[in-house]
């Protein structure tokens, strides 16, 4: 069963999401040579096993973000994760944030004051 979730999230991911993991699995692979790191250092260091590491440099979609996060972090690669989806840089949401054709326009009523 668990062979069939791996299966069905790789088949439906989108082809430019698959690339972008898999880079990112060939730049923490290189990272890791670069520093004359074996996988079980890595994996040490980052708390995850061999094989998760293994998945990662394979850039693997069934491999949780976290364990990508943690290896990034055991390399002292984690710094620029902040500016992943910053909204202040989002500048297709902060278009949209300012645009009057999406802002909703409220109707003033008058207040019927009898007294």
């Amino acid at each position: 069963m668990h062979a069939m979730a791996r299966t069905t999230a790789t088949a439906t991911t989108p082809g430019a999401v698959a690339d972008h993991v898999s880079r990112l699995g060939q730049r923490i692979r290189a990272a890791r040579t670069r520093r004359k790191l074996r996988r079980e250092d890595l994996a040490q260091r980052a708390g995850v096993s061999r094989s998760t590491v293994e998945a990662i440099e394979r850039g693997e979609l069934t491999t949780g973000i976290g364990a990508y996060v943690r290896a990034l972090w055991a390399m002292g690669l984690d710094q620029e994760l902040g500016l992943i989806a910053d909204p202040g840089l989002d500048r297709d949401g902060l278009a949209l944030e300012l645009s009057a054709a999406t802002k909703r326009v409220r109707v003033q009523t008058k207040a019927d004051n009898d007294f």
